[in-house]
């Protein structure tokens, strides 16, 4: 097991790792939209999931992978009526399609309206 970290990708705000690497498996803590210096980027979802992206870009370099690795993405959102406005940023992201699944839930850290976790092999 192999903890991954990056200072261009905010630190964890709790007693967690950015990423995890076991073998080729790459596990990311969900990311939410701070700044690679913790700020939190205030901003419409659009905004927001762009971060979250960039941030997600971040650890899976540090970690030898790149977003066109990932197989799977956990998508929370503050309010399932941002699923469209979502969408529209994160497939320019994720143009092979991963499997994913996206919740609405009542409270993200924050105040944030998106966090997405992933899991990514690493590149050979």
């Amino acid at each position: 097991m192999e903890i991954i970290s990056t200072n261009d990708a905010p630190q964890a705000i709790g007693p967690y790792s950015q990423a995890i690497a076991i073998d080729k498996l790459i596990f990311t803590s969900g990311q939410i939209p701070l700044l690679p210096n913790g700020d939190f980027l205030l901003g419409d979802i659009k905004e927001q999931t762009k971060q979250v992206c960039e941030n997600l870009r971040a650890v899976l370099i540090a970690a030898g992978s790149d977003l066109e690795h990932v197989i799977k993405t956990n998508v929370y959102l503050s309010d399932m009526s941002l699923f469209a406005e979502f969408n529209e940023v994160y497939g320019g992201y994720f143009a092979h399609k991963p499997a994913r699944s996206t919740v609405a839930v009542k409270e993200l850290p924050r105040g944030s309206k998106v966090e997405v976790e992933c899991v990514a092999i690493r590149k050979n």
